[in-house]
């Protein structure tokens, strides 16, 4: 019977001579959940992230993927992870469907290209190139290429990072749906209202330490609690509310 934790991470840490990067790092992740991370440049959260993915040595504490020590059996979680890629880092004679194959061929595996962009909305774009895709389209296939070995852990980071509203909100809608066929994933993002949207529960780091960890609602039901109040009143609707209400929701895409 599988576990309903796919990810334990206890006392986590990592040091730089004097820099504690990450300092005792507890944190657990359930199945077919969707796990935030969060935090200012500097508080750990990349650092955290490769130690788990096992692209970088931990120095004490535990991390255990689906049931695998991560220190132990490295080639083993690398192959139940998938890591999105930037899109600089793929090959720019390939199409997209060359890509998938030959990420196929690295697993050992026979992927059907066709399904997995469909799932990420790019079976049209099927004979293109990297280099031809929108930006949103580029985060879209860097998580089709992320899904090539069927990953029992997703790992996001930063995945809306410089798209447009529209582009932005329809990754949130892939992401969702992802998760929705049984996926589990780890996301880091900049941008609290994604946070928000998509995440069942949010990790604060600072200073190489959690220091909050809750559903999204529930953290902020707390600070409300303890007496917090804005400066001034929330307003009713903001500049991208306005944006989308005057050029729609639907996505373009060339």
């Amino acid at each position: 019977m599988l576990s309903d934790i796919v990810l334990e991470v206890g006392n986590l840490s990592k040091r730089y001579n004097d820099l504690h990067a990450v300092h005792k790092v507890s944190f657990d992740v359930k199945r077919q959940e969707i796990f935030g991370i969060l935090g200012p440049n500097g508080a750990g959260k990349t650092t955290t992230l490769e130690m788990i993915e096992t692209l970088r040595s931990i120095d004490s504490g535990r991390v255990i993927l689906d049931g695998i020590d991560v220190s132990k059996e490295p080639q083993k979680v690398k192959r139940l992870i998938g890591v999105q890629l930037q899109s600089s880092s793929f090959f720019d004679k390939l199409t997209l469907t060359e890509l998938l194959l030959l990420f196929g061929e690295l697993y050992s595996r026979q992927v059907d290209p066709i399904k997995l962009l469909q799932e990420v909305e790019l079976k049209e774009k099927a004979s293109s190139y990297v280099a031809e895709l929108s930006g949103g389209q580029k985060q879209r296939f860097s998580i089709a290429a992320a899904l090539v070995n069927d990953p029992v852990l997703l790992f996001l980071d930063e995945p809306t990072t410089g798209l447009d509203p529209q582009a932005r909100r329809h990754l949130w809608g892939v992401i969702k749906r992802i998760r929705s066929e049984g996926k589990t994933i780890v996301l880091t993002t900049h941008y609290m209202e994604e946070a928000e949207e998509l995440c069942d529960r949010v990790a604060i780091m600072d200073r190489g330490t959690i220091i909050a960890n809750a559903p999204p609602q529930q953290l902020i039901n707390t600070l409300v609690s303890n007496g917090f109040k804005k400066d001034r009143v929330e307003r009713l609707a903001n500049l991208e509310d306005v944006f989308l209400n005057l050029t729609g929701h639907s996505l373009r895409e060339e």
